[in-house]
């Protein structure tokens, strides 16, 4: 088992860029050298790199959030790629900022970007790599969380996801060999 797809999750457009709930997109952004192709037919933001030394899909969905399963379930279905072979980045409420945690399978936690990738794999079943950003209660902020995903973060905690994103950039290596024991200790273990 290894990682051929790395989706990260945001919204399109401009007004979402720098909104926590983009944290996804990011991480995905960085790993993306020669930039994304918009590709119609999966309606996303799509490149094909090279991480040691195997072939994987980068996608970020151009959908909003909550339609992420449209684009993940038709790249997948096209090149064949099966749930537990998929990565996907995404802002964290349960962790705070500077954070990043990965798991495999779960809940959705309220997440609308996970709940409609996983109606559209039919399965729970792909690792996700969770980037903390903190809840609003956690923060002391008096803000909804609908609010607080869709602004961007406050310029203390900006550094510690940048911080936990390079964290997670050094293990996704490790996933694409297949070495998850390895990577989720690494990750976790990070200072």
């Amino acid at each position: 088992m290894t990682i051929r797809l790395i989706v990260g999750l945001g919204n399109p457009g401009p007004e979402y860029e720098q909104t926590r709930h983009n944290a996804g997109f990011w991480l995905v952004d960085q790993l993306a050298t020669n930039g994304l192709q918009r590709d119609k037919n999966f309606n996303a933001l799509v490149a094909k790199t090279r991480i040691a030394g195997e072939d994987v899909w980068l996608l970020e969905p151009q959908t909003f959030m909550n339609r992420s399963g449209q684009s993940v379930g038709a790249i997948c279905r096209f090149y064949k790629i099966t749930p537990d072979q998929i990565l996907v980045a995404h802002d964290e409420l349960d962790i705070l900022p500077g954070i990043a945690k990965l798991k495999l399978g779960g809940s959705s936690g309220g997440h609308n970007g996970l709940k409609d990738i996983t109606a559209a794999l039919g399965t729970q079943d792909y690792w996700r790599l969770r980037i903390g950003i903190g809840h609003p209660r956690s923060l002391n902020l008096q803000q909804g969380v609908a609010d607080f995903v869709l602004h961007r973060p406050r310029k203390e905690e900006q550094p510690l996801i940048d911080e936990s994103i390079a964290r997670s950039l050094e293990v996704i290596p490790m996933l694409v060999e297949g070495k998850f024991s390895a990577a989720t200790m690494q990750l976790h273990t990070a200072k």
